[in-house]
């Protein structure tokens, strides 16, 4: 089963591009992938008949007991058996429905094969989330299928109405299911509908779990996003909307009946949501002039009589109710693949500018004619033998209530006289010839392969009428998993003599065929009594008031404020956890303030220093003591023996006050005071509790611990595992090296975001660099730098804004800098350091390359991309998890290789040294990055009082 889901996602990947190559005959490549999956399906057919199941599990994700589990029963086999069946023959059909050079045909290929793959594993897995995963799998593919190529304002507008339906349901059922999985037991679809357990938390599972199928399967109240849906091409209407998508409703609904039907609340919601919806869509589709709307409409009345039939929880009932769904998707496809046959023939699908199609294409007729017999229940279609059957499970007790089985019965009758009426209509609206009405012209004349696959649709459901017990087996094979409430079971066959249930349904035969021929003046009476109310209209009114209360909320609470929102943060935190951990937490039997007095003096330097932040009015001034509290817990760190820490503490605090200064280059020397007195004592207040609540928060983390604590084996698992006695640097590079990943990603867009702040127009890759000639002739000969100067570009700063000895030191140092981040790079495995330490001095290097001499400077000491160096680094870390899958080891661990070198004797190279070399230039590029667009470039606006570049062509007045 896994390698006919495998063999759909190749081809829904090349499916592009052989629809480039060979053009729309691509399809017919393509549809050989669910025909090989129908085949498969036919030759398990003898294992799953009599209640077997082919059942077959692979591994997922195996720390979590995940597994890839699917089994094949007779429910399963009936619907895979459509999925892929009907599949092929669309994609069949798409082979003459596009034409050669349509836009978008190359993705909707993939899309259709990667829908049929999620569709075909939606109703083979027996796990509650892999059963969700493909679940949504068919809503995204669904979106992309209604929306085509983009470019229809309708067809966006419904692609996006059935995602937004269709995946708040979905929300609400992986609810359910989990609900139900944790009632259970299990997560296995089998064993929970064995054994569903019991108790209000099945329940409420399984109401949620029926939201998601009344959604999927566009019951009332959610009916109307599939005629809106009709924006799709055909073929996805005759799939998605026909055979498979509307149907995984339908299939959930069935497949969890057998243990569910019994719950509190699944047969009113069942029973009445579907009854309602039949009686709705009748309604609606017998005054449609659209033929495929008439179809759409058609189409959510069917699957409200799906869902009584399925959901009612008896033997009978679901017999009648797989026959149906087959019946169902046969007829319908073909009806819909009809119409698209129609439109493409004459340019139309309204049936009042359709006259005279039926003589003119005569097959075609047939075609719709037989499948519209099947639709409205007439012998010897399928469609009447799933209809018939229905009748006579509901007259023979099909559920536990006779009052809700006369009902229920009278409403399917009603429904059927409504969809034989539309049923008359659809035949005649698109066929017979009208009076009032010219001939139609053909356009487009439709070739053999063109009604092929409908063709071969409406003989199936013609050939398996008179031979319908033949689907005995498999019928039954998942009726007998339902109790019998019947004297005894009916088998499917076409003919069961004069008894009631034929009656009925020649009644309702008679009741459409009535409604029919008086359509004028019904369709006057249904505009008289015209709702004037929708669901659909309350649904955009819904958004339309979903998005006027966001409007109201963000204007009301985002207002621009910080200290509003900081301060509201941190009174939740306080009102909350620190309510929690006032009065439930387990407080530490002893306290111990400090292990030596060297920390209280620090931690007084800390507080004094933040104490003094408050109370500075200039804000470089503020900034350093600020930083004064960063070097404190720097110098903590090392006191508690902790040196990677301390290291890491001082260099990203050094590199924070250069950032700080660089900004505070554009705002006012002092701080304006805005608060009142009685607003900066509330603050401070709320400040002091936030500290207090972290310091006791910490305390109490500390003494709750009851088991040993992981990093105890650290030391061990880094020398054993990672190769390396830093036990720090072996947990970012190695253990976590996932985590480690993340974040220098996080780092790459950080600085494509600072840099995208500045330049505000465009970004290249170029550098400010020193041009010798151009400076010559703009520098005075008395103001030329003499020969020999420390630095390359110093002498392009003026004379107040240099600083000789900040040059001659940078000069001295500069190289020794760099030299000691490389060091600090390939020892950091063994001691102190690592490649975001080594980054960060390389970084700092750069930093007083660009202080010392500007941004011409800069440009000399790093004439080099940003963008480049973060790439590049980016790819080293990523491509060390290859290097360990290449050496037999998981994705990102370390691999040890060990060697002996003449002149260096005994080597030892571990792959994580790349992994962190990847670290050092993502740090180093960000670094430059911040200098470029921070330093440099807000040097460049104000040398050259340009704040913006001007676009090409663009004249800034100044």
């Amino acid at each position: 089963m896994l390698v006919l889901l495998l063999a759909h996602l190749l081809a829904a990947v090349i499916a592009p591009v052989l629809v480039r190559r060979w053009g729309r005959n691509a399809f017919l490549a393509l549809a050989l992938v669910p025909l090989a999956g129908f085949v498969w399906v036919l030759t398990q057919l003898g294992a799953v008949t009599g209640g077997g199941a082919a059942t077959e599990t692979s591994p997922w994700v195996p720390a979590l007991d995940l597994d890839l589990t699917f089994r094949l029963d007779a429910l399963s086999l009936t619907f895979a058996l459509l999925v892929t069946g009907v599949g092929a023959l669309v994609l069949l059909y798409c082979a003459r429905y596009f034409e050669a050079d349509d836009e978008g045909t190359a993705r909707f290929a993939g899309n259709l094969v990667a829908f049929s793959g999620s569709m075909l594993g939606l109703v083979l897995a027996d796990d509650l989330l892999l059963l969700y995963v493909f679940w949504e799998l068919t809503t995204v593919f669904s979106y992309l299928l209604i929306g085509g190529a983009g470019t229809k304002l309708a067809a966006r507008r419904a692609a996006g109405q059935a995602l937004i339906l269709t995946t708040a349901g979905g929300l609400a059922m992986l609810v359910g299911l989990i609900m139900l999985g944790e009632t259970s037991g299990s997560y296995l679809l089998s064993e929970v509908v064995a054994d569903p357990g019991s108790g209000p938390l099945l329940v409420a599972g399984t109401v949620l779990v029926l939201a998601g199928a009344v959604t999927k399967s566009a019951m009332v109240p959610f009916h109307f996003w599939l005629p809106a849906a009709m924006e799709a091409p055909t073929p996805v209407s005759a799939y998605l909307h026909a055979a498979a998508m509307v149907k995984a409703g339908i299939y959930l609904v069935a497949r969890l009946a057998p243990g569910f039907a019994e719950v509190p609340g699944w047969r009113p919601i069942v029973l009445v949501l579907g009854g309602a919806t039949m009686l709705v869509g009748g309604y609606r589709a017998i005054r449609q002039t659209d033929l495929k709307l008439l179809l759409a409409f058609g189409t959510v009345s069917q699957l409200g009589f799906l869902m009584v039939l399925v959901g009612a929880g008896s033997y009978e009932m679901a017999a009648a109710g797989l026959a149906m769904t087959l019946a169902h998707a046969l007829f319908k496809s073909a009806l819909f693949l009809t119409v698209g046959v129609v439109d493409h023939a004459t340019g139309t699908r309204d049936l009042r500018q359709l006259s005279g199609l039926g003589r003119r294409l005569p097959v075609l007729a047939a075609i719709g004619g037989l499948a519209a017999l099947s639709m409205a229940g007439v012998p010897p279609m399928l469609g009447f033998v799933g209809k018939e059957a229905a009748f006579t499970a509901l007259l023979d007790g099909g559920l536990p209530d006779p009052t809700a089985a006369a009902v229920e019965l009278a409403v399917l009758v009603a429904g059927s006289a409504l969809t034989a009426a539309y049923t008359l209509r659809f035949w005649w609206g698109a066929f017979a010839r009208k009076p009032d009405v010219p001939e139609v012209r053909l356009a487009h004349p439709p070739d053999a392969l063109f009604l092929t696959a409908p063709g071969l649709l409406v003989l199936a459901g013609l050939v398996l009428g008179p031979a319908s017990p033949l689907l005995e087996p498999v019928v039954a094979g998942y009726a007998e998993t339902l109790p019998l409430l019947a004297p005894e079971a009916e088998e499917l066959a076409l003919w069961h003599g004069w008894q009631p249930a034929l009656l009925l349904s020649l009644a309702s035969l008679l009741a459409g065929a009535a409604i029919f021929a008086a359509r004028e003046p019904v369709n006057r009476l249904q505009r008289r009594f015209a709702v004037g109310a929708s669901a659909d209209e309350g649904y955009w009114n819904v958004l339309q008031g979903l998005d006027r209360l966001a409007v109201l909320v963000t204007g009301t609470t985002q207002r621009g404020s910080l200290p509003a929102y900081l301060g509201t943060i941190l009174v939740v935190v306080l009102a909350l956890p620190g309510a929690v951990l006032l009065f439930r937490a387990p407080w530490p039997d002893e306290w111990r303030a400090w292990d030596t007095p060297i920390q209280a003096l620090v931690g007084a330097v800390a507080v004094i220093a933040a104490l003094l932040a408050l109370r500075i009015r200039q804000r470089l001034s503020a900034v350093l003591v600020v930083g004064v509290t960063g070097y404190a817990l720097a110098v903590l760190f090392a006191l508690q023996g902790a040196p990677d820490l301390a290291l890491t503490q001082f260099l990203v605090e050094t590199l924070t006050l250069v950032v700080f200064v660089l900004v505070l280059r554009k705002l006012p020397k002092d701080i304006t005071e805005r608060h009142r007195p009685r607003e900066r004592a509330g603050r401070g207040v709320l400040a002091v509790a936030v500290g207090a609540l972290m310091a006791a928060a910490g305390a109490v983390a500390m003494s709750a611990r009851t088991a040993t604590p992981v990093s105890v084996d650290y030391p061990d698992a880094a020398y054993d595992f990672g190769g390396g006695q830093n036990v720090v640097n072996v947990t970012l590079v190695d253990i976590r090296a996932w985590d480690t990943l993340g974040e220098i990603s996080l780092l790459v867009v950080a600085a494509t975001g600072v840099a995208s702040l500045v330049f505000l127009r465009r970004r290249t890759g170029a550098v400010d660099r020193l041009d010798p000639v151009q400076l010559a002739r703009q520098e005075p000969a008395s103001q030329r730098a003499p020969r020999g100067q420390w630095l390359a570009a110093s002498a392009a700063l003026a004379p107040e804004r240099r600083s000789v000895i900040l040059e001659v030191i940078t000069r001295l140092l500069f190289h020794t800098i760099l030299v000691f981040s490389l060091f600090l790079l390939f020892s950091g495995h063994n001691e102190p350091g690592g490649g975001f330490a080594g980054g960060l001095v390389a970084g700092l290097a750069l930093v007083l390359r660009y202080l010392a001499g500007g941004r011409y400077e800069l440009g000399e000491a790093a004439p080099v991309d940003p963008g480049l160096l973060l790439g590049v680094g980016l790819l080293f870390a990523g491509t060390t998890g290859v290097v360990g899958l290449v050496l037999g080891a998981d994705v990102l661990q370390t691999a040890i290789l060990e060697t002996t070198l003449p002149v260096l004797g005994d080597v030892k190279l571990v792959t994580s040294l790349f992994f962190d070399i990847g670290v050092y230039l993502i740090v180093v590029g960000l670094v430059l990055d911040i200098l470029r667009s921070l330093g440099a470039e807000l040097d460049r606006q104000v040398d050259e009082d340009d704040p913006i570049d001007a676009a090409p062509g663009e004249v800034i007045v100044r």
